[in-house]
């Protein structure tokens, strides 16, 4: 798995953690200040990359966390079937297959340039360039 450990107090809004396994961007971070006898809270709201569910987590301050590694690359599209599209990596020339998002499906064509996501061994289409 493509992880490292990070405090807690190192998360702020926008960054990545994994949260039951599944790799998610913070929507919010909030501490609470330490009680009498106790350490500070923090809560974080955040949402999953690949199914857009809502997430929630509270951890002492002192804990860690776990952050998925994501690797941004791009790819050229060579062929659609449905709402697949077989795709070549730009760098490494290997071919697979990315799930067409339902707001790029006008958009992917055959020869355009877009943008993934290597998130935890999954893929995930994020962006479209267009033909060059």
């Amino acid at each position: 798995m493509t992880t490292k450990i990070v405090n807690v107090n190192q998360i702020k809004s926008g960054s990545y953690l994994l949260v039951d396994g599944v790799a998610c961007k913070v929507t919010d971070a909030q501490s609470s200040k330490s009680g009498k006898h106790g350490h500070a809270k923090i809560r974080i709201v955040a949402v999953g990359l690949i199914d857009n569910k809502k997430r929630e987590l509270v951890l002492p301050s002192g804990h860690s966390v776990e952050v998925p590694i994501i690797e941004k690359k791009t790819a050229q599209v060579l062929s659609i079937a449905g709402n697949t599209a077989n795709v070549m990596d730009n760098e490494s020339f290997e071919t697979f297959d990315l799930e067409i998002p339902e707001e790029f499906k006008n958009q992917v064509v055959e020869g355009a340039n877009v943008l993934y996501w290597d998130i935890m061994g999954k893929k995930v289409m994020k962006q479209v360039k267009g033909a060059e």
